[in-house]
């Protein structure tokens, strides 16, 4: 009648965030350091696909941290493990594809137009 898992996956929880935590800190390092370049490289007039590139690998272990995570939540939540995974991969790698492609159009307006004009105090 109701499913029950035996060994939840608390462990698995756990370790996805912890993925995804330690990715998200090597994402926004390599992204502080991208946006110190910036100036220096200015006359050589870089693409924003290139600094995109290293932004990858730490951006995959998010992704990963979080279907991990997702998933093993909904598991302990209840969901048998197919369902649980089957939710869980589609809805963090549409989130995380958005996202990424958010990042891109972000990285190169604020490379062509300085990082002046993401100021959102300057709008109220």
């Amino acid at each position: 009648m109701y499913y029950f898992p035996q060994q939840p996956p608390y462990m698995l929880l756990l370790v996805g965030f912890l993925i995804a935590l330690t990715s998200g800190l090597a994402l926004s390092g390599t992204l502080k350091l991208i946006v110190q370049k910036w100036p220096s490289d200015r006359s050589e007039n870089t693409k924003p696909r290139s600094s995109l590139k290293q932004l990858f690998v730490p951006f995959i272990g998010i992704t990963g941290g979080v279907c991990l995570f997702l998933s093993s939540g909904l598991e302990i939540f209840g969901f048998p493990s197919p369902l649980a995974l089957g939710v869980g991969l589609p809805v963090s790698l549409l989130t995380c594809l958005l996202v990424w492609l958010q990042l891109g159009s972000l990285l190169e307006f604020a490379q062509r137009e300085g990082m002046q004009s993401l100021d959102l105090d300057s709008w109220s």
